[in-house]
């Protein structure tokens, strides 16, 4: 008998957060961001029509006979949301709520952060619906490449390139690049975020965690911000999450709370980070870790801290908490953590968000840098990724603030504008509309 495995539910974001009733969907949410955005830069409804919606959505089903004889359906998706400044990019995801409307809007996302960082990318982003806690190794790479051999016709080094996104790796990645070389010869440009040992970039994996730390320095120099002795509680410990944590204190600040799935702790006095990772890593949670004190995720969202980061779920802060938020800086290391609503309320308090797509694009910056390197055939040193990246994160901070100074307008929609701009003048000149 083969058993189906169900779409998400309708109320659950991919990353297996909650949706109130009436909230609105997550690419709801992020074509909002792009209206407003829209409406401040005059668009015409020709340029809204195009950009407002995907330009295509794969939906695949992949047969699969598990470890214990069963066979079973699973559903994925691949959502190429815009191509006008280069191939599509974005990452794919196992989740047992990996839903279109969730992949729709990450891909919409991935089109407006490689926008606003001027990477030759467009967005896309790929899901599969399943628990990959409950699924085997050999499970997880058949399920790779029977997902790679559906998406294949669409993908390409110079048309759509995956990376890794939640729950999944450099190894899911090797299985990709391997299952699609199979068909077309020896292709290390089909995948970003690979073994280092097979074309990956070195400095890839504290890429979007090293970049955060770059754009949360210069918003201090901007908006002075006085870093020295500043109080940060991240939330999430995963590969973001982590490595933000192990490299923010460069900046004098010290991180007074982190969290995971299973829990949180704090120090007032500041965290040892290294301490709480040695301990993460044989526990495989944070909570627990010697010397701290436990704290849950939503109390680590409420605390009174200089800066926030958001690094695991979507839309973790939103009406329920909003006004119960402290951290006088927000700085969004996941893809889409305020909601929509939540997004004015801060603005209302005076709190500063630092959105996401900018935050948090030093991932595609060195994704970019990978693929760069895979087509020329030439390595990087790691110094050398790291110079690039600041100076990609730098630049992109500076013409956000910029026009988010000039127009008197929020980070968030300054940033939306630049990344719509540059998509609406590349989808002119190509003579799209």
């Amino acid at each position: 008998m083969i058993e189906e495995v169900p779409p998400g539910h309708e109320h659950h974001t991919a990353a297996g957060a909650q949706r109130e009733p009436g909230e609105l969907s997550p690419f709801q949410a992020v074509n909002r961001f792009f209206e407003q955005a829209a409406d401040h830069l005059h668009l015409g409804d020709d340029l809204r029509a195009v950009l407002g919606c995907a330009y295509r959505e794969l939906r695949v089903q992949i047969p699969l006979r598990m470890d214990d004889g069963s066979g079973r359906v699973f559903i994925g998706y691949r959502v190429q949301h815009n191509g006008a400044r280069g191939p599509f990019k974005g990452g794919l995801r196992y989740h047992p709520a990996a839903d279109l409307d969730e992949v729709r809007a990450l891909a919409a996302l991935m089109t407006w952060k490689t926008a606003v960082v001027d990477v030759p990318f467009g967005g896309a982003k790929g899901g599969i619906i399943c628990d990959p806690l409950t699924m085997s190794p050999a499970e997880l790479q058949k399920l790779t490449r029977g997902y790679l051999r559906m998406i294949d016709h669409i993908i390409g080094e110079k048309r759509d390139i995956p990376a890794p996104d939640v729950n999944t790796d450099a190894q899911t990645m090797a299985w990709i690049m391997d299952a699609y070389s199979a068909r077309h010869g020896y292709s290390p440009a089909i995948v970003t975020g690979k073994p280092i040992e097979l074309g990956g970039s070195l400095g890839r994996a504290a890429a979007t965690g090293r970049g955060l730390v770059y754009c949360l320095a210069e918003a201090a120099r901007s908006l002075q911000l006085d870093l020295d002795g500043a109080r940060v509680a991240v939330q999430g410990f995963g590969n973001v999450g982590s490595w933000f944590a192990r490299l923010v204190g460069v900046l004098g600040c010290k991180v007074v709370a982190v969290s995971d799935v299973g829990g949180g702790v704090s120090d007032g006095r500041g965290l040892s980070i290294l301490a709480v990772q040695e301990h993460a890593r044989h526990a495989s949670t944070v909570a627990g870790s010697p010397g701290t004190e436990p704290i849950s995720n939503a109390e680590l969202l409420e605390l009174d801290v200089d800066v926030l980061v958001p690094a695991a779920l979507s839309r973790v802060v939103n009406g329920a908490n909003a006004n119960a938020v402290r951290a006088s800086v927000i700085l969004e290391a996941a893809n889409h953590p305020v909601s929509f609503g939540a997004d004015q309320v801060l603005a209302d308090r005076g709190i500063t968000v630092i959105p996401d797509i900018l935050a948090n694009a030093g991932g595609v910056t060195v994704s970019y840098f990978e693929w760069t390197q895979n087509l020329q055939q030439f390595r990087w040193d790691e110094s050398r990724v790291n110079h690039e990246l600041q100076k990609t994160m730098s630049t992109a901070w500076r013409r956000v603030h910029e026009r988010a100074t000039r127009d008197k307008v929020s980070l968030r929609l300054a940033a939306y504008a630049t990344a719509v701009a540059s998509v609406a003048t590349a989808e002119r000149l190509r003579g799209y509309i």
